[in-house]
């Protein structure tokens, strides 16, 4: 028996999703979360077989879910369930190590032979999700990328310097960086870019 659990912030979908997947034989739907956090708990709780979960959640997104998952070397395997065909969060995913990556306009049927095929020790991705890749890759560094999540949460250059231990002109030249590679007028429009590209 192949034990999930599903996380989803929109409970309409969250429910289809565990009582359409209950239906299959060889499938239980152990657990069901709202938001990233509570995923989490859950997963160090019953230490399901596959985690399915949406990108966009409260607390903590489905991504940094897998990230974290990743850094407990959880054998627990991820499939992200998305709308958003970004690049960005493509790449991510890829870093977390997730083991599929599907679009949710799919089947129920194609959806529960991804999970039997992750389970069987393969990987997933929708191909539309890889051409959209192939087309435009993250230009920021980690580093890059750090620092604009930083300006993002609302840190001033005074905060992040303190936080990552650099020098004013350090992060300074890294936001001018950042925004010549983005084609953007300052950080603001910065953050924007690259949060609608799914790079941070």
């Amino acid at each position: 028996m192949i034990r999930i659990l599903i996380a989803e912030d929109q409970q309409m979908l969250l429910g289809a999703l565990g009582s359409l997947l209950d239906m299959e034989e060889d499938m239980e739907v152990i657990g069901q979360a709202m938001n990233g956090k509570e995923a989490l708990g859950l997963i160090n709780k019953f230490n399901p077989d596959v985690f399915l979960t949406d990108i966009e959640m409260p607390f903590y997104s489905g991504l940094e879910v897998a990230e974290k998952l990743k850094k407990q070397s959880n054998s627990c395997r991820v499939i992200i369930l998305t709308t958003f065909a970004r690049p960005g969060y493509f790449e991510r995913a890829v870093k977390a190590d997730v083991h599929g990556y599907l679009l949710k306009d799919g089947s129920i049927e194609e959806l529960s032979d991804s999970i039997r095929k992750v389970v069987q020790g393969h990987r997933v991705y929708t191909p539309e999700l890889m051409i959209n890749v192939m087309r435009k890759e993250n230009p920021l560094t980690d580093r890059e990328q750090e620092i604009l999540k930083l300006a993002a949460s609302g840190m001033k250059t005074k905060e992040i310097t303190e936080n990552l231990y650099l020098s004013h002109g350090t992060v300074r030249n890294y936001m001018s960086e950042i925004i010549h590679k983005l084609e953007s007028k300052n950080r603001i429009e910065a953050v924007s870019i690259a949060e609608k590209k799914g790079w941070i």
